[in-house]
């Protein structure tokens, strides 16, 4: 299908002649955000340091990093939009800063999440499981926060490296090493659950300044395209 909400259609995968599409969601910066954190400023030493300081953020400061160092991808596609840090006072800090650069990837997951939903056309209160990979979902904190941001599950697997697991099973596949697709599927494997516990009405408000701050951070002609 063909995204309506600013989505990628993408190949997902090809076997035995056979090309399976996906939607897919860029975000431009996730985890470079904690990099800069570390290399930019000088706030962390190492990328796992920075859920345990983000737990430590003052809960009345609202601050809210939008990282667009290159630009705003899926779904706002904004090339020329740069980074900006809102609700900064005289007390932010780097727990504060931690907590803004681990929650701008909550909130723009939330975004694609929102975008595929409107896509495939999901009624209100449909249940969404989301299932998550890469080294950033070793984080508990962040894990948490995103369950929280979506008030949906959060899935973490057992093999955390997913897109390495799939060319591996892909290779295995070719020389009839592995099963195929939907009994190697059966072999994932659950490690954690993290489930929503945020309260309605704060996360509506955290996602409404979210909001608020991207439409300050995106150019004009971004704004134009999406009214």
């Amino acid at each position: 299908m063909r995204s309506k909400h600013r989505l990628l259609t993408t190949i997902a995968y090809q076997l035995d002649g056979e090309r399976t599409y996906a939607l897919e969601g860029s975000i431009f910066v996730a985890g470079a955000a904690v990099q800069w954190l570390r290399d930019g400023l000088g706030v962390i030493e190492h990328a796992r340091e920075t859920g345990a300081l983000a737990a430590t953020a003052d809960p009345t400061q609202d601050v809210f990093l939008v990282p667009a160092f290159v630009g705003l991808g899926a779904p706002h596609w904004d090339a020329d939009a740069r980074g900006a840090l809102f609700g900064l006072t005289r007390n932010t800090g780097p727990a504060e800063l931690a907590r803004a650069a681990l929650e701008a990837v909550c909130f723009q997951t939330r975004d694609l999440v929102e975008a595929m939903r409107r896509d495939w056309g999901a009624k209100a209160g449909a249940r969404t499981v989301l299932r998550v990979d890469g080294g950033m979902v070793a984080s508990d904190w962040t894990m948490q926060r995103l369950a929280d941001m979506l008030g949906a599950p959060v899935d973490r697997p057992t093999v955390l490296e997913t897109t390495a697991l799939g060319a591996a099973y892909l290779a295995g596949l070719s020389v009839g090493l592995c099963p195929k697709p939907a009994a190697f599927a059966k072999a994932w494997k659950l490690e954690r659950r993290f489930k929503p516990a945020m309260k309605p009405a704060e996360r509506a408000r955290r996602l409404a300044l979210w909001d608020d701050a991207v439409a300050r951070t995106l150019t004009e002609p971004a704004r134009g395209k999406r009214r």
